[in-house]
C-alpha cells in the first residue's frame, strides 16, 4: 500500500522549479514593452495637443468673423476708419513713385548747350563738335546750325512772317551735349572744360530746376514716412479702442474662463483674430478707394500732361503694392488688438 505513494511525490517536487522558471521567464519579456511604449504615448499626446491647438485656432477665426458679421454697421465703420487712415500714406507713396519715374526721365534728358560764336561757320562748327565729342565725359553730341535754329524758333513761336524780314540770322550755331553722368558736379566740370575750347562763346547748364525737383522728392519721402507712422498709430488706436470695448463686454466670460485655468494666450486668441480681420477689411477698403480715386483723376491728369506735350499716367499699386498694403493693415490690426487685450487682461483677475 505504501509503495505506490512514493513515486507520486517526486513529480510534485520536481515541478516547482519549472513553474518558477516559467514565471520568471514570463516576467522578463513583459518589462520591455512597457519601456518602449512611453515615447509613443508622449508623441501621441503631442499630436493630440497640436490638433487641439489647430482646431481652436480655426474655431476662433470663424467665431471672430461671425461676431463681426453680427454687427455689420459697426464693423464696417471701424474698417472704413482704418481705410481712410491708410489711403493718404499710400496715395503719397504713389505720388512719390511717379516723381521718381519723372526724375529718372530728367536724368536721361540732362544736357548741356554749347553756344558757338557768331563768326563760326558751318565747317568750323563741325570741327568744334568733333572736339567736344572727344571729351571723355561726353556721351553724345548734336549740332544745330544757325539756319536750323531759326527754323525751329519760327515753328515754336509761329512768327514765320515776322522773322522773314530779318536780313541776318541773329541765332548762333549750338551743340547739344549729353554727358555720361547727370550729377551737378560732373556737369559743372564738363562745362568749364568745354568753355575753354576755341570758337565757344557760352556753355549753359540749367540744373537748378532739377535740383529743386530732387529736393522736393526728398522732402516728400520724409513727409510720407512721417504721415505713415502717424496714421499707423491711428490704426492702432482705432483697433485698440474697438477691441477694448469687446473685452469689456465679455469681461464676465473672461473671468469664468480664467477661473477654470485658461491662460492669457487662450483668452487673447479670439480678440487677436478680430483685430486681424478689422485690419484686413480696412486694407481691402483702402485698395478700393485708391482704385476709384485713380480712375477719377486719370482723365484730368492725362489732359494736363497732353497740354504740355507729354504722356503721363497715374501709377497703380500693382500686385506687390497691394500685397504690402494688405499685409501692413493686417499686422497693424493684430498689433492693436494685442496691445489692448494684454493691457486689459492685466487688470482682470479670476474670481
Amino acid at each position: 500500500m505504501t509503495s505506490p505513494r512514493k513515486p507520486a511525490t517526486t513529480p510534485r517536487r520536481t515541478a516547482q522549479p519549472k513553474r518558477a522558471a516559467t514565471s520568471s521567464a514570463a516576467n522578463k519579456p513583459a518589462a520591455s514593452p512597457t519601456r518602449t511604449a512611453r515615447p509613443t504615448l508622449s508623441s501621441s499626446r503631442l499630436a493630440s495637443r497640436f490638433q487641439a491647438w489647430v482646431r481652436h485656432h480655426k474655431a476662433m477665426a470663424v467665431d471672430s468673423i461671425r461676431r463681426l458679421l453680427r454687427y455689420p454697421i459697426g464693423s464696417l465703420l471701424t474698417m472704413l476708419a482704418i481705410a481712410i487712415a491708410l489711403v493718404l500714406p499710400a496715395a503719397l507713396w504713389l505720388t512719390l513713385s511717379s516723381a521718381r519715374l519723372l526724375d529718372a526721365e530728367l536724368d536721361d534728358s540732362a544736357t548741356l548747350t554749347v553756344y558757338l560764336q557768331s563768326r563760326v561757320d558751318t565747317a568750323q562748327a563741325g570741327r568744334v563738335e568733333q572736339a567736344v565729342a572727344a571729351e571723355p565725359a561726353v556721351q553724345g553730341t548734336q549740332l544745330i546750325t544757325a539756319e536750323q535754329g531759326m527754323a525751329d524758333f519760327q515753328q515754336a513761336l509761329g512768327l514765320a512772317d515776322a522773322l522773314d524780314g530779318l536780313e541776318d540770322n541773329p541765332l548762333p550755331a549750338s551743340i547739344v551735349v549729353t554727358p555720361d553722368s547727370p550729377s551737378p558736379k560732373a556737369m559743372q566740370a564738363l562745362s568749364r572744360r568745354l568753355s575753354e575750347l576755341a570758337g565757344v562763346d557760352e556753355v549753359r547748364v540749367d540744373l537748378a530746376w532739377i535740383e529743386r525737383l530732387r529736393h522736393l522728392a526728398e522732402l516728400g519721402q520724409r513727409v510720407t514716412l512721417a504721415l505713415g507712422v502717424l496714421f499707423g498709430l491711428g490704426v492702432l488706436l482705432v483697433v485698440g479702442n474697438t477691441i477694448r470695448l469687446a473685452v469689456e463686454s465679455r469681461r464676465r466670460e473672461i473671468e469664468v474662463v480664467m477661473l477654470i485655468g485658461a491662460t492669457h494666450a487662450f483668452v487673447r486668441r479670439p480678440f487677436l483674430y478680430s483685430g486681424a480681420w478689422y485690419g484686413l477689411g480696412g486694407g481691402l477698403l483702402a485698395l478700393g478707394l485708391l482704385t476709384l480715386g485713380g480712375r477719377w483723376l486719370a482723365l484730368p491728369v492725362q489732359a494736363l500732361a497732353a497740354s504740355y506735350g507729354a504722356g503721363f499716367t497715374l501709377p497703380a499699386l500693382g500686385i506687390a503694392g497691394s500685397t504690402i498694403l494688405l499685409f501692413c493693415s493686417t499686422i497693424l490690426g493684430w498689433l492693436g488688438a494685442w496691445v489692448a487685450v494684454t493691457r486689459h487682461l492685466a487688470s482682470i483677475k479670476a474670481r
